[in-house]
């Protein structure tokens, strides 16, 4: 068996994003099974490097030595075709895509087509992709023409976490985590929680908010336009035991994605058994199950308000929801469990 690859990821795998949080742990995890495995840093800046950094990229990858399993982020890979059709002459070449990168928001359709042209033409060189959730198998298959049976699904695993336990003054705290990007929403929350301004509530948000200091300047623009300064408290990035410290004092979790390839943060917010405030876009569904909370539809803050008011005033549905919740989150797989999954895709290759 080979027990070696080399991971290449784009940037600081420290990254506060749920993508980098995959990585990280399924390294960790591979590791445990007995994988060696080799990180070569591919440089900030993806999926829209500069000339000098694609370059430097490019030689950085072509530097594997030949016959490795060389993983590479999806992030990085969905831009670099030429690259991976001149490495899978000579290695055994591993796609990981958290979502296609066309599926971001905020993009124009030009960067979006250039984009989905690129991931598409990188794929096809690919020896084998792996996928966080059912939904981008689907979307790789039908979108992106990969065979469906050189794609693995190896969902994001789940932690056994404390219970939330709320508050007990009778405000209602609410928690969204994500980075503060386009594609998580929180323009449509905080429009959504305009108005709401009768009910006693709070809201934290937790996530990365250097990477995309326009959108972070918006949200901040708009908490002041509503008035909610008082009400919303915006984190920034934090360590993972503050994080773990939020989700026990939350009563509730809420995030408007418009898209996610998974949902990292809905599955640690059921574990916790928070009730679920999400919307109906890319795997979300497939994440939390019915029962565990309420999806609306993405774009939609009358939607998203009314979901919100339901559960802010009525405590024994809160409750019952974040209980369905956490009985759904023990029936994810634990992380040795989906790095099983994705050593044995590594081993085929061998």
């Amino acid at each position: 068996m080979v027990s070696a690859f080399t991971f290449a990821v784009p940037g600081d795998l420290a990254t506060p994003t749920g993508g980098y949080f995959y990585d990280r742990r399924m390294i960790a995890e591979l590791e445990r099974l007995g994988w060696r495995v080799e990180i070569v840093d591919l440089g900030d800046g993806f999926p829209w490097p500069s000339t000098a950094r694609r370059a430097a990229a490019q030689a950085r990858l072509a530097a594997v030595a030949d016959g490795r399993i060389l993983v590479i982020d999806g992030l990085a890979f969905g831009v670099l075709p030429e690259a991976a059709a001149r490495l899978s002459a000579r290695l055994r070449l591993v796609a990981l895509v958290h979502h296609p990168l066309a599926s971001e928001s905020g993009l124009t359709p030009a960067q979006a087509g250039i984009l989905r042209a690129d991931e598409r033409a990188a794929l096809a060189a690919a020896t084998r992709v792996i996928v966080t959730s059912p939904v981008t198998a689907r979307q790789l298959a039908a979108e992106y023409g990969v065979p469906a049976d050189r794609i693995t699904v190896a969902r994001p695993g789940s932690d056994p976490v404390p219970a939330a336990k709320g508050g007990s003054d009778g405000v209602v705290r609410l928690i969204s985590v994500g980075s503060v990007v386009p594609r998580k929403g929180f323009d449509v929350l905080i429009a959504a929680l305009a108005g709401l301004g009768d009910l006693p509530w709070q809201l934290t948000i937790v996530g990365d908010d250097v990477r995309d200091t326009k959108t972070a300047a918006q949200l901040a623009a708009d908490i002041a336009r509503h008035n909610l300064g008082g009400r919303v408290a915006l984190l920034g990035a934090v360590p993972h035991e503050r994080l773990e410290e939020l989700y026990i004092a939350a009563d509730l979790f809420v995030l408007a994605s418009r898209y996610e390839g998974y949902g990292i943060a809905f599955a640690e917010a059921m574990a916790h058994g928070l009730p679920v405030i999400g919307t109906r876009a890319g795997a979300i569904p497939d994440t939390v199950p019915a029962g565990a909370g309420i999806l609306v539809p993405p774009d939609d803050a009358d939607a998203l308000a009314q979901a919100l008011r339901r559960l802010i005033e009525n405590k024994d549905e809160r409750q019952r929801l974040g209980s369905a919740a956490r009985m759904a989150a023990i029936q994810l797989p634990g992380w040795q469990d989906s790095a099983k999954i994705f050593s044995r895709t590594l081993e085929a290759l061998a």
